[in-house]
């Protein structure tokens, strides 16, 4: 069976000027990998609603989920909400179980729910929550988009709210050899094997060493782990 499919859409204008690093991209890759999804295809794009829009539009119809981080917050540049909603041509505003959630938040922390913070609970027509144990403001879900906030400790919790509602197929399984030689010396080889285990992936990813020398670590993945101690051993053999 094919595994499901997904990327991921990166939105704001802070990582894209470097000012932020990004570490969500990166969290989400592994936790599809261990769930039997595969991130297809990587995005970003600034704090622009058109740009929002035709990006959500593009990746939903491609593959079978699509996660985004940022610009759900309570700021005038927290537009994820509204470009979603455009992209999927319904209404969106205040939800009164999302109101009641941030309520319940503030009251505890003796803060006063704002209008600012009640942005937070602006969500489309038709979508469902995504929980949200750090911070209480929800993310939500509306058709094969899942819509997380860009704090990264909050990004992480919505993930795991996520994950158990979707179908995964077979997690990946890797094996890494490091080869001390370089990649113009080992590429016939590493063709040779990439076509005798049609059914794996390998890579070749170079170093330096700060003597100077250099090699590569050739990774290979596969679903069916056998075949990849199989093509591992292939591996050593080849680069002993």
């Amino acid at each position: 069976m094919t595994n499901p499919t997904a990327a991921m859409l990166v939105i704001g204008d802070e990582i894209l000027s470097g000012r932020t690093r990004d570490s969500n991209m990166n969290h989400l890759a592994k936790r599809l990998t261990e769930s039997g999804i595969d991130l297809r295809e990587a995005r970003m794009v600034s704090d622009d609603h058109d740009a929002i829009v035709a990006a959500i539009r593009a990746l939903s119809d491609a593959w079978d989920h699509v996660f985004t981080s940022g610009g759900i917050g309570p700021t005038h540049d927290d537009i994820t909400a509204d470009a979603v909603g455009a992209a999927f041509d319904t209404a969106v505003d205040v939800r009164d179980d999302a109101r009641a959630l941030l309520e319940a938040h503030y009251a505890k922390a003796g803060s006063e729910l704002n209008a600012a913070r009640l942005r937070m609970a602006r969500i489309p027509d038709g979508a469902t929550l995504i929980d949200n144990p750090v911070s209480a403001a929800p993310g939500f879900t509306i058709g094969n988009v899942h819509v997380m906030a860009g704090v990264p400790k909050v990004f992480e919790a919505m993930v795991e709210s996520v994950l158990p509602t979707l179908t995964g197929g077979t997690p990946l399984t890797s094996a890494s050899v490091r080869v001390e030689r370089g990649e113009g010396d080992i590429a016939e080889i590493l063709t040779e094997l990439a076509d005798r285990f049609d059914d794996l992936a390998f890579g070749s990813y170079p170093f330096q060493r700060p003597d100077g020398r250099f090699g590569s670590n050739v990774v290979v993945r596969g679903s069916d782990p056998a075949r990849v101690e199989e093509a591992e051993a292939a591996l050593n053999a080849a680069f002993p």
